[in-house]
Parts: structure tokens; C-alpha cells; sequence
């Protein structure tokens, strides 16, 4: 379940731009909503669903929320597409073709 949720938070544009803004480093509510075109409400449901599939994680300050990027989730899925692909990792981290795919 936690994949279904992972890519359906992945599915939408802004929320992947949300996640590349995070990419820098964490941010609050405020300051991700000025990027966007969109309302205040609509950013705080992107971010619902980012948090569900546990993409990012907040951060209560006073009134303020902040916004950190989870980096793991990402790469679990990675590593399921990867297998799905047909690709292995070496020791050393990199990829490499299954062989039995050869």
C-alpha cells in the first residue's frame, strides 16, 4: 500500500515540484505556497498527500509549519522500479543488467 500511495503522490506536477523545491533544503508552509499559482488550501491538500505517503515530513514551530523533504521513500520506490526493470546493484552501489535478462 505504502508504493500505491508513493506514486499517486508522484502522479501530480505540483507536488513533484513541491518535492524538487524541498530538494533544497526544508521550508514552510508560507514559503512553498508563494512558489505556486495556486491557492494556500490547494498547497496544504498537495502537502496532505505528500505527507500520507510519507514524502515529507512537518515540523510544528510556534505557528509555523515546516516542510522536510524524505529522501528513503524515494528510494524505496526507486529500488522496486529498478527490480521491475531488470536491474541489480553491485556492491559498490551501482547498477547493473540481471544477467538472467541476457
Amino acid at each position: 500500500m505504502a508504493l500505491q500511495a508513493t506514486l499517486k503522490a508522484l502522479a501530480d506536477p505540483i507536488r513533484r515540484d513541491i518535492l524538487h523545491l524541498l530538494k533544497g533544503g526544508r521550508r514552510s508552509a508560507g514559503e512553498i505556497a508563494s512558489q505556486f499559482p495556486v491557492t494556500a488550501a490547494s498547497i496544504s491538500r498537495h502537502l496532505s498527500v505528500l505527507k500520507e505517503a510519507d514524502l515529507v515530513r512537518d515540523t510544528r514551530e510556534g505557528k509555523f509549519i515546516y516542510y522536510d523533504l524524505n529522501a528513503s521513500v524515494l528510494e524505496e520506490a526507486l529500488l522496486w522500479i529498478t527490480e521491475l526493470k531488470g536491474e541489480t546493484t553491485n556492491a559498490a552501489g551501482d547498477l547493473a543488467q540481471d544477467s538472467a535478462k541476457e
